[in-house]
């Protein structure tokens, strides 16, 4: 369980990732601002207070026991730099050249960038790479974990299904998918251009343990993940979220998906967002 002051300080880390994706695509005129916002506290929880990591990198002495993260959504890169610059991954002023020509922060993570395991962007392919990371895990007896975020318009994909077949098969127990569950994709809400509900139902299906929780309840999201590492078998988090979640105008509106803010949107935006 979270202390009050543990809880305290990951919301300001929060609002600091809040204010850091709004700038860095901002400043890029280009970026992905509903997604990451949705998934801010997910990610600020899970890589602040759930995962081991190896900052040396290779040859450290940590590094194979680190957890492995995979960021299957791709395009809310933001979210992914910010956390990664708090924890020292890399520079925190790094975060201006996101998108910018010879980057190391692309639209999409890359291997160019310091802790990004896996190159992603192209939706529904991030479940099967956790899965075969996973299951080499499982083949060196390393007691590490795998941690996937998902987007729920992803889950539209086929591929994503065939993981989800896969993972029980191959008895991954070791493999933690989060659902960023926003209910809200480009094109607009995901029941109107194809149904998931009964998701929780369809994972079970599938031989998934399935845990439900609050997105943006840091304490609970904190010991759902927890729990979820102590479950001997695959686990699906759905985490029910609020795109555009802290600021007003952007939540719950799909117009807001990939869109770059205009001066005064950003400035409104970032009025809101006071600690």
């Amino acid at each position: 369980m979270l202390t009050e002051n543990e809880i305290k300080e990951l919301e300001q880390l929060c609002l600091e990732n809040r204010k850091n994706i709004l700038t860095m695509v901002y400043t890029a005129k280009s970026g992905h601002i509903g997604g990451s916002l949705s998934s801010c506290e997910l990610m600020t929880v899970l890589f602040h207070k759930c995962m081991k990591h190896s900052i040396g990198g290779i040859g450290s002495k940590d590094y194979q026991s680190r957890d492995r993260f995979v960021l299957s959504k791709g395009h809310v890169s933001p979210i992914y730099y910010s956390v990664l610059a708090q924890l020292g991954f890399i520079p925190m002023d790094e975060l201006e050249t996101f998108r910018q020509v010879g980057t190391r922060l692309q639209g999409h993570p890359s291997l160019w960038c310091p802790g990004v395991e896996v190159a992603t962007g192209s939706l529904g392919q991030g479940l099967s790479m956790a899965c075969g990371i996973a299951m080499s895990l499982k083949l060196d007896k390393n007691p590490a974990h795998v941690f996937v975020l998902l987007g729920d318009g992803e889950l539209q994909e086929g591929n994503v299904w065939e993981s989800f077949m896969n993972a029980p098969h191959r008895n991954l127990d070791n493999l933690v998918a989060i659902i960023d569950r926003n209910r809200l994709q480009i094109d607009g809400s995901t029941e109107d251009i194809k149904p998931l509900d009964n998701l929780s139902d369809k994972l079970k299906a599938f031989n998934w343990e399935v845990l439900e929780v609050d997105g943006h309840d840091i304490s609970a999201i904190y010991e759902t993940i927890e729990k979820a590492k102590q479950v001997s078998k695959p686990v699906a988090i759905i985490a029910n979220t609020v795109k555009g979640k802290g600021v007003s105008f952007m939540e719950n509106n799909a117009g807001w998906h990939g869109k770059a803010p205009s001066k005064e949107d950003y400035d409104r935006a970032m009025a809101e967002l006071v600690g």
